[in-house]
């Protein structure tokens, strides 16, 4: 969640040093790995408790939930950015003349309304600042297909995920993200659900966790650090070292690594990665706690975050755009403090919106109150002005009925 705000805040020198610059793999395959697995525990058992019928139903339900966020975020940015654009304050106060619709992309729903909201709201119009949510909408749809096929045999399973890749690498499998043009959806989500599904798998059971041994270490931390030539820009790039052997090579394997089908390489790059990241942290976690009570605190915090990583991400594109504007009010795009502080802003933001987030989720108003105050009891508050009696046949005290 952090790394994904850093690559959305506009202009962030932060994002020379996230993941993506040093390997094929990036925060989007976290997210989407990390998706699958957390959908295997909410979603996995309801298969299996409840049957096929009524898994499928709670899926739909995620996907309508889903949508309508991203189409929320999407008016928020949009609308939001228009309204200060048109507002002339951005020129007056700072001599801001950039217009940060453009750089979205984002005229189109207002200069050709009847074609551009149609296509919002049947996501055949995704920008591509906006393209994470309708990609996991449309994986959630796959779920049933892969427990239907889970019922017969996991390698059934298994079968019918590598099928959709294969399919996505011959473009065969697309689906388009403009209707006055010929661009298609910038992660093609029948590529990107096989490693959906393999931490979908991994929860699942389906697939055994990997041994814990020193050949595989050193395979992994050789793929990890062999990647770097042709990933890092300042090896590659002509204005930088250029080295032209990196480069030529890098052209050459473009659909092993290309971002929109997710090419083998970004998926052996990122188990890789994985595989290195849960040695260090540990068979459940085991090695991040016992550092000490401020470094545990740290840990509690990222956990947070993550597990309520929706509506983290969905602030955080928010907030992005927030703090670049912030940051440019003060002409401090290229100065070290500003930049610093929209970073350090962002990442509050995410933390205070996490607990928030937590907060509403644990219906706090379902539990009993801590007390009861003076004079009176929870039922009856102390004194007559709120007195009041139960008409016949009524309960005195109604209960909200749940919305879950």
């Amino acid at each position: 969640m952090f790394i994904i705000y850093i690559a959305h805040v506009p202009w962030n020198w932060w994002t020379l040093w996230i993941p993506a610059r040093f390997g094929f793999s990036d925060a989007t395959e976290i997210f989407v790995f990390c998706s699958g697995m957390a959908s295997a525990i909410a979603f996995g058992s309801i298969f299996d408790r409840h049957g096929w019928g009524m898994g499928a139903a709670r899926i739909l339900h995620r996907m309508w939930q889903v949508y309508w966020a991203h189409i929320g975020q999407f008016l928020v940015i949009a609308v939001g950015l228009v309204v200060l654009q048109e507002s002339g304050y951005l020129n007056r106060c700072c001599n801001l003349t950039q217009d940060y619709v453009t750089s979205l992309n984002l005229w189109h729903l207002y200069d050709n309304t009847t074609v551009a909201l149609p296509g919002i709201m049947t996501l055949t119009w995704v920008p591509n600042y906006f393209d994470i949510l309708p990609m996991y909408v449309v994986i959630l749809a796959l779920i049933p297909a892969i427990m239907l096929a889970a019922r017969y045999s996991v390698p059934a399973a298994f079968a019918l995920s590598i099928s959709l890749w294969l399919a996505s690498q011959f473009d065969l499998l697309s689906l388009p993200a403009e209707p006055w043009s010929d661009r298609e959806w910038f992660f093609n989500p029948f590529a990107w659900q096989m490693l959906f599904f393999t931490g979908f798998a991994f929860m699942r059971g389906w697939i055994p966790a990997p041994p814990v041994n020193t050949r595989l270490i050193v395979l992994c931390a050789v793929i990890v650090v062999v990647t770097v030539p042709f990933a890092y820009f300042r090896v590659y790039g002509e204005n930088n070292w250029n080295v032209v052997w990196a480069r030529e090579i890098r052209e050459a394997i473009q659909p092993l690594w290309i971002k929109t089908e997710f090419g083998l390489f970004r998926y052996l790059h990122f188990l890789a990665l994985a595989y290195l990241a849960w040695i260090a942290a540990g068979d459940r976690g085991k090695y991040l706690m016992g550092h000490g009570p401020a470094w545990g605190r740290f840990v509690r915090v990222v956990q947070k975050v993550g597990q309520q990583s929706l509506p983290v991400f969905m602030a955080s594109l928010v907030i992005a755009q927030a703090a670049g504007l912030m940051r440019d009010m003060v002409w401090g795009r290229g100065d070290w403090i500003p930049q610093i502080l929209s970073n350090l802003f962002g990442f509050a933001a995410l933390i205070a919106v996490a607990y928030v987030a937590g907060w509403y989720k644990s219906q706090p108003w379902r539990k009993p109150p801590p007390s009861t105050p003076a004079g009176g009891s929870p039922d009856k508050p102390a004194g007559k002005l709120h007195e009041h009696k139960a008409e016949p046949g009524l309960r005195a005290e109604a209960k909200e009925p749940a919305l879950t």
